[in-house]
């Protein structure tokens, strides 16, 4: 459990800079503490899309991954994104990424800040 929080606390760390970074991913709220409420329910969709749907991705792209020596997997991330603002947007928080080319360089940003705050924060193992 506190490994799961940790991660959850990283990935709304990582998207609170690609946030912060990209003027066309957008996070709004009324107010600075709906903004991190949504970012933490938006983190943990993310966290969610990327425990079920991305080892399914990936396995089904493997060709493409082994073919382009990983670097399909920046595809991947912005298709995980993407997916995430899709739900966000089904559940009616204001997280959105405006096209493709946005997501892979956000997705590229999350992983960066994501691995980076992962290796700072303690997980419990």
């Amino acid at each position: 459990m506190k490994n799961f929080l940790v991660k959850t606390i990283a990935n709304a760390g990582a998207l609170a800079v690609a946030v912060w970074l990209l003027d066309k991913i957008t996070l709004t709220g009324d107010s600075t503490g709906k903004e991190i409420g949504t970012l933490f329910l938006v983190a943990l969709i993310f966290g969610v899309v990327n425990f079920l749907v991305k080892p399914v991705v990936k396995l089904l792209s493997l060709p493409l991954l082994i073919l382009t020596l990983g670097l399909f997997t920046l595809v991947v991330n912005a298709l995980m994104l993407l997916l995430t603002s899709w739900l966000a947007d089904q559940l009616d928080l204001s997280f959105h990424v405006e096209g493709f080319w946005t997501a892979v360089l956000g997705g590229l940003i999350i992983s960066v800040v994501s691995w980076a705050l992962n290796v700072v924060l303690p997980d419990g193992d």
